[in-house]
Parts: structure tokens; sequence; C-alpha cells
């Protein structure tokens, strides 16, 4: 422990700044990784064929009742918003999946962009230190007395690696994490394109229409109808 506090120290302010990057990111990681993989996270097949089998049973009520106890999961919320417009016309389960998806999408996709900053700004607060420690070396070779400046160059080439390899030690972890992560949160948001476009399908070609006489014979008003006259009795006689 005291061999790190040391190699903080000898990175100087950069070196301090990186490490307060890197506990951000840390942080940063730990919550996205238990809400995408864990607080969101579902068996997707499993919810959305009992979903649909209640909807094609005419169940809906119960649909909305199984989403409503999965609520915090944003699947499950943005179906039950689709299934309350079931009721209603084409164009509104369309305008209902589009907002249940707007809601929806930046559940999966907050804060985790930030984890790509901090691996790009980790990596220039290393730049930045390196450079700090090279403007040491050059002030000793330039200054110091020539007793000093053998040391002062050293303690100057120490900073600038040092702050480099803080950076990179912080960037690396960053970037892999901000991989992991970013294609965890696109598997998400497909199955919810998926799934939301399935249940809007079911929903509105379950809707048949009533088949009453102008869907049987739509010509029966006044143009002629598909009904084959049979011959009148005269007809036969002649």
């Amino acid at each position: 422990m005291t061999g790190f506090l040391s190699f903080i120290q000898q990175s100087g302010v950069a070196g301090w700044t990186i490490i307060l990057t890197g506990v951000i990111g840390v942080a940063l990681v730990v919550e996205r990784a238990r809400t995408l993989y864990f607080a969101y996270g579902m068996n997707v097949d499993e919810f959305t064929n009992k979903i649909q089998t209640l909807v094609l049973g005419k169940k809906t009520e119960e649909a909305i009742v199984a989403c409503a106890q999965l609520e915090h999961k944003p699947l499950a919320r943005a179906f039950k918003l689709i299934l309350e417009k079931s009721d209603r016309d084409d164009e509104t389960i369309f305008q209902a999946q589009d907002i249940a998806m707007a809601e929806a999408v930046p559940l999966y996709t907050k804060r985790l962009h930030y984890l790509s900053m901090i691996a790009n700004v980790s990596t220039l607060l290393g730049l930045l230190g390196t450079i700090h420690g090279l403007i040491l070396s050059f002030q000793a070779v330039s200054q110091a007395d020539p007793a000093q400046k053998q040391a002062l160059l050293a303690s100057g080439i120490a900073v600038s690696m040092y702050a480099t390899a803080l950076g990179l030690a912080v960037a690396i972890p960053a970037m892999v994490a901000f991989s992991f992560l970013t294609s965890r949160q696109n598997e998400l948001l497909e199955q919810l394109t998926e799934k939301c476009s399935k249940l809007t399908e079911v929903l509105t070609s379950s809707q048949v229409p009533g088949f009453g006489k102008n869907h049987v014979f739509p010509e029966v008003n006044g143009l002629k109808t598909n009904k084959t006259v049979p011959p009148s009795a005269d007809t036969k006689a002649s």
C-alpha cells in the first residue's frame, strides 16, 4: 500500500486526478453492470409468450396486471403502456408503441457514455502528467546546480512515466468495461424493439371487423351482387 501511494505521489497532481477519475469510473461500471445485467434482466421469451397468450385469449386485463407486477423492468413497463391502448384503433396502438419505446430507451442508455469519456480523459490526464514531467526535466537540465541536476532530471522523468502508466491503467479497463456494457445495452434494446413490435402486431391483427351485411355483400345497396339469380318458372316453360 505504501508503494502504491508513493507511486501516485511521484506522478504529481495529474496522478491524483487520474485516481479520482478512476474511482468515478469504477462506481459507474458497478452501477451500470448491476442495472443492465440484474435489475433489467429477465426471461424475455417466457414473459412475452405469457403476455401474448393472455392477449390472444382475450385476457388483456390479466396481461396488464402481469406487466404491472414487473413494472420496474423497462420491457414490462413498455408492454403495459401498449396494452392499456389495446382497445383503441391501430394508429393509437402504434403511437403507444412509439411512446413506450421513447420512455424505455433512456433507461438502458443513461450514463453509459460517461464511461467512454472517463477513458479518454484519463488518457489525456496521463499525457498532461507526461508533459509536466518533461518540463521538470528540462528545467533541471537548464537551471539546476550540477550536483542536483541528475536527481532532478530523474525525478522529472519519473513523474512523466508514472502519470502515463496511471492514465493507461485507468483508461484500458474503462474501455473494456464500456465495450461489454455497450454490448449488453444493445442486446436489451434489440429485445425491446422486437418484442414491442410483435406485441403491437398481435394487438392490431386480432382486431377482426364484424361480419355485417356490408362486409359480406359490399355492393348490395345499388349495383350488383355475387348471388346467382335462379331462372323463373316462365323461362323454364319456354
